[in-house]
């Protein structure tokens, strides 16, 4: 079953995004003093009580975003409010009461929610007498809390235990999702208009605007009984022309989230050119040896340009150290492939995961060196594999016992693990192929250290 949500509202700059980090424990959101940083709604599961809450950060009520999306934030912000079963209203305490609180206070009070309302920023023991006139908003008296120094999240905690006593008794840890998937790439490629397709909803704000998703959000996704999360993130774009600390923290979260992505879906626009951007991307995956599916995205726009298979051969001189990943033409915007990208990510989630036998790994090492082995260089012992063992998933990871590292160059290594590609059950996944100097029969036993 779905968990209770907890949305954190209040105007710009109260600290909402500072306060579901300190909660959580992790820096999910943003944080930076410019306002309306936050656009889409972020959220993370939290323990609480006996049961888990997905706690849900939003946008400013009532900031006049500076690309036109002001209606975007706020529908983003009664998704949360409509959904939620309690709402934190964050008011900054060394501030006051200002007309937008008010604003926020007349809003949620439509809505007749049930509501905490925190004063936020109370870091001395002397702010919190300071709070009585937030009585005035209508939520009664507020928790007074600090969460750039973690304080009073104690008692808040308590109180939204209490607020929710009822619904915690039925809730349990979320299952941990079968499959991250990352949805990657350069700006305006399709990232947001892609997972909005598949969750069914406007999970996040969709625009022409560049640079309109500016953090990663995570988007829980069940699909035919199969539950993973989807991972939009910032347009990617050079280092040197990233707008300030908010373009800097965007592409640092994008990076991380490749990092801790199962499967990478790197976005292509099919409408335009391959840049470099595309292609320095694709470098930091193969870095990181991620499965990866290459989807081109708006392909109704370049489909009376080319056909798929001239676009496959495209991609494999862009993206030669890729040619392994699979490739799906979507067109988001009107939910073309977008299923069918997911299910070929399953697979190659699949692939990842795949542990080859002994035996069936050395018999298809044993046919690869019959059709070519090593070249046997001058003052080297004619070079032999010894044994192979693979000794981890994801990425598949093989050890190659030799008698000499110096016979086995790039190139031979090279065609080693394209002919191992086709024998091995994971044809569509990097492979991470290791070299291990060895003498004796048995290459587990180490060699004795010389006198």
């Amino acid at each position: 079953m779905s968990l209770p949500i907890v949305a954190i509202v209040g105007r710009p700059n109260v600290g909402k995004s500072s306060l579901l980090n300190c909660l959580v424990g992790k820096r999910i959101s943003i944080v930076d003093p410019t306002p309306g940083v936050t656009r889409d709604r972020v959220s993370s599961p939290l323990p609480l009580g006996e049961g888990y809450v997905e706690l849900v950060d939003t946008g400013g009520m009532g900031i006049e975003d500076s690309d036109n999306l002001t209606a975007d934030v706020e529908a983003q912000i009664d998704f949360a409010i409509a959904a939620a079963a309690l709402i934190l209203f964050i008011v900054d305490a060394r501030e006051g009461i200002l007309p937008l609180d008010k604003a926020v206070a007349a809003r949620l009070r439509r809505q007749a929610k049930n509501v905490i309302l925190v004063a936020n920023k109370v870091d001395t023991a002397g702010r919190a007498y300071e709070t009585g006139e937030l009585v005035q908003l209508g939520f009664g008296e507020p928790l007074s809390v600090s969460a750039k120094q973690a304080a009073g999240l104690a008692d808040l905690r308590d109180e939204m235990v209490k607020r929710l006593a009822d619904t915690l008794q039925a809730t349990e840890a979320p299952p941990p999702p079968v499959m991250k998937l990352a949805i990657v790439g350069k700006r305006n490629a399709g990232k947001s208009t892609f997972i909005n397709a598949l969750a069914g909803q406007e999970r996040v704000i969709v625009s022409e605007i560049p640079g309109t998703t500016r953090d990663s959000v995570d988007v829980a996704v069940e699909l035919d009984g199969r539950r993973f999360v989807v991972i939009d993130t910032a347009g990617i774009q050079k280092i040197k022309s990233l707008p300030g600390d908010i373009g800097y923290y965007g592409h640092h979260r994008a990076m991380r989230s490749i990092r801790r992505a199962d499967v990478v879906a790197l976005m292509i626009d099919a409408s335009v050119k391959i840049s470099q951007v595309d292609k320095d991307l694709a470098g930091d995956i193969t870095k990181l040896f991620k499965p990866v599916v290459l989807v081109v995205n708006k392909w109704d726009l370049a489909q009376t340009k080319a056909q798929g298979e001239d676009y496959a051969e495209y991609l494999a001189k862009i993206f030669p150290a890729l040619s392994y990943a699979p490739i799906s033409l979507t067109a988001a915007k009107e939910g073309l492939n977008v299923k069918a990208t997911v299910e070929l990510a399953e697979e190659i989630f699949d692939q990842a995961h795949t542990r080859v036998p002994t035996a069936a790994l050395n018999t298809a090492v044993a046919e690869v060196l019959q059709l070519r082995g090593p070249s046997h260089k001058t003052g080297t012992r004619r070079p032999k594999i010894l044994y192979c063992a693979q000794i981890t998933v994801a990425p598949p990871t093989i050890v190659c016992f030799v008698n000499d590292v110096r016979s086995f160059d790039d190139s031979y290594q090279r065609f080693l693990l394209n002919q191992l590609r086709l024998r091995l059950p994971y044809s569509e996944v990097p492979i991470r192929l290791l070299f291990r100097q060895r003498t004796g029969r048995n290459p587990f036993v180490p060699e004795k250290p010389e006198d």
